[in-house]
């Protein structure tokens, strides 16, 4: 882990101040003093985590579609995903209109696209389970996973009404842990939030230490964001922390 508190603002970050700069009245998140957030990782300045922002190189790439307002969300975790995936993409979703950027990625010949979404609800010929790892050098295209980054009814709509990601295949994860996140709920259990999805993909192309460094990273914003909503001091020396720690320097460039 290095010093990132002044580093330049990954695609979430510039993303959530595109979106602000449009907003006709203030976001107010819920929890913390108004006002009173950190730019860097969004959590009130006395449980800041910019100082634990771990540094892992990968191949693999990832493209966050992001609905309306999940940029402004304090506990939106595609922010993590930037934090630790140099190559990360953030694009707001409209249905009536697709961000020329976003055409130009999935066009690159650098990447291979493939959106992750549940194989149920998608026909079987574009369903794949397996992704080439991403030091395979025999594959050529770097793999940028399209991670749709909303609610659950939200993911369902923007995958529905994207036709522009209708030529990619389609990545159904099946895995074997229930979800952790304990910020925004789903009531399902095997319904993941943004980051953990990320890590599951991240281990698929072979990347199992940034999927762990990942892991591990949410798992310390998680107690923080939590300790700040209730008030209570983080446990720096923690099992949590101790592993970031570890994960983190074993991975460093």
């Amino acid at each position: 882990m290095g010093e990132h508190a002044a580093a330049a603002p990954h695609a979430v970050s510039r993303l959530r101040a595109q979106r602000l700069a449009r907003s006709a009245k203030p976001f107010l998140a819920r929890g913390g003093p108004k006002g009173e957030r950190c730019a860097g990782c969004r959590l009130v300045p006395s449980h800041c985590i910019c100082a634990l922002r771990p540094a892992v190189p990968t191949r693999a790439g990832m493209c966050l579609l992001m609905a309306d307002i999940e940029p402004l969300k304090p506990s939106n975790t595609g922010w993590l995903i930037a934090d630790v995936v140099a190559d990360t993409y953030a694009f707001g979703w409209a249905r009536t209109e697709v961000q020329p950027g976003l055409l130009a990625l999935l066009a690159d010949a650098l990447w291979q696209p493939v959106v992750v979404f549940p194989g149920e609800f998608v026909a079987p010929e574009r369903v794949v389970t397996q992704v080439v790892p991403a030091d395979d050098a025999t594959a050529g295209k770097r793999p940028l996973f399209i991670l749709l980054d909303a609610t659950w009814p939200e993911a369902r709509k923007m995958f529905r009404k994207s036709p522009y990601l209708d030529r990619f295949p389609v990545l159904s994860l099946a895995p074997e842990q229930i979800s952790r996140y304990q910020l925004r709920r789903s009531r399902r259990d095997d319904h993941f939030c943004t980051a953990e999805v990320a890590a599951l993909c991240l281990e698929l192309a072979g990347e199992a230490q940034a999927a762990q460094v990942l892991d591990a990273y949410l798992d310390v914003f998680t107690h923080h964001y939590l300790q700040s909503k209730h008030q209570l001091p983080v446990a720096a020396d923690d099992p949590t922390h101790l592993r970031l720690r570890s994960l983190a320097t074993a991975s460093a460039p």
